[in-house]
């Protein structure tokens, strides 16, 4: 599985920077009670925070609302993933467990302020490219509708588009039966690639820990702008 990024995105901003992770012979179940506390009592934190200062003023929202329009999507009606979560929770309208795999994809998200992805490999064919998409690009989404994503970034493999910072589709939804997937993090820009594999190090040591199994973390950027895996 060849993974890469549209080269014409470095020409927006060259410091754009994707962290992946491969992770097999992973056990999706119900997230044990630790997961479901310590997200709920981070959510809780997160909403006394929140109340003292507006989502859009987070460092990491903040940055990727700036990129979110530098692409060229209007960042107040398609907010990217990572905001969406960050809004319910200022609303005290909490996330609800799913399987330990979405549960903690949300809780990494929140935790970095990062838009972040996670698929079912199985449901991939051939290799993916990260670009932007255009008024053709779009598909089924896990919100129950048709997600048009016209300047919104999205990966893509033979099949057509499958993922985005926005919205993922239901298409390479990770479930029960999930042992193979991909996680993509939409890194915040600003971070050195230091901190990134830090980071993509963190979060693929955690999931590994929950979920059992390998993984392999690999940063795409200017520098190196695919993998196989």
């Amino acid at each position: 599985m060849n993974i890469s990024i549209n080269e014409s995105l470095f020409t927006m901003n060259d410091q754009f920077k994707i962290g992946l992770i491969h992770y097999n012979k992973i056990v999706v179940a119900e997230s044990p009670q630790m997961i479901k506390g310590r997200t709920q009592l981070y959510q809780e934190h997160l909403f006394l925070d929140l109340q003292e200062s507006p989502v859009t003023e987070r460092p990491g929202i903040q940055e990727w609302r700036k990129l979110w329009k530098s692409f060229g999507a209007d960042p107040n009606r398609y907010r990217h993933s990572a905001e969406s979560l960050m809004r319910r929770i200022a609303k005290q309208n909490y996330l609800t467990p799913f399987h330990s795999a979405v549960d903690l994809n949300n809780f990494f998200s929140l935790q970095y302020e990062i838009p972040i992805g996670i698929y079912d490999t199985a449901s991939i064919q051939g290799p993916i490219e990260i670009a932007l998409g255009d008024e053709n690009t779009g598909y089924d989404g896990l919100n129950g509708r048709y997600n048009a994503l016209t300047n919104i970034l999205y990966s893509k493999d033979e099949l057509g588009a499958f993922g985005s910072p926005f919205v993922d589709s239901s298409r390479t939804a990770v479930t029960e039966q999930t042992t193979d997937a991909l996680q993509i993090f939409y890194l915040r820009p600003s971070l050195s690639e230091d901190e990134c594999e830090q980071l993509l190090a963190a979060a693929g040591k955690m999931f590994t820990q929950v979920n059992g199994g390998d993984f392999k973390a690999t940063l795409l950027s200017i520098h190196d702008q695919s993998t196989t895996y």
